[in-house]
């Protein structure tokens, strides 16, 4: 664990409400959450680099581009930012497939499971925690993993954002909307 990591905050405007965007000084994103998430957030950084300090900054302008050209319907705009988080190696192999799901596209937790190499029936509730601890919202897109079934699960930015989101990338329609369920996830 890193000790006193020094890192920026900066706010984005979205369509889903402001973003908090954390980037270290090499402009790598550390986290990004939902202002009304901030104590998540913040509890998320505290959990991985034990003390830290934010500083408030403009957010790096190549970062905040590529978000709202996102917003604005180039969805592939937001493969070529780096992130760096830090995690079990469990949560490393889920969030670095999460980056491979395409826009427009969504994997189920039991798949997912598969994908990380794990083979135990139960393994769907080990991604879906690794989904949840994931610092980085909508760049790394844990929001494209539902229930087996299509229903939404729980997001930690809000199953309303997340059914956005994936309305946004053309994954759904308005009329073909799923359950929305909050129990933890199954194959």
């Amino acid at each position: 664990m890193n000790t006193n990591m020094k890192m920026n905050l900066g706010t984005i405007a979205s369509p889903l409400g402001n973003l908090l965007l954390v980037s270290d000084d090499r402009e790598q994103v550390r986290a990004l959450d939902f202002e009304d998430h901030a104590a998540r957030m913040r509890r998320l950084l505290r959990e991985s680099y034990g003390a830290y300090e934010l500083t408030a900054k403009a957010p790096p302008a190549a970062i905040a581009a590529a978000l709202e050209r996102y917003f604005h319907g180039e969805l592939n705009a937001l493969d070529a930012i780096v992130t760096s988080s830090v995690g079990t190696d469990l949560q490393w192999r889920v969030w670095d497939a999460l980056r491979r799901i395409p826009p427009g596209e969504t994997m189920s937790y039991g798949e997912l499971a598969v994908e990380v190499g794990i083979a135990d029936p139960r393994g769907a509730i080990e991604v879906g925690a690794a989904n949840g601890a994931n610092p980085i919202s909508i760049i790394v897109p844990c929001h494209r993993v539902i229930g087996k079934n299509g229903d939404l699960k729980g997001y930690a930015g809000g199953v309303h954002r997340k059914r956005w989101l994936l309305e946004h990338e053309g994954a759904l329609t308005s009329a073909a909307r799923p359950a929305i369920t909050l129990e933890l996830p199954g194959l």
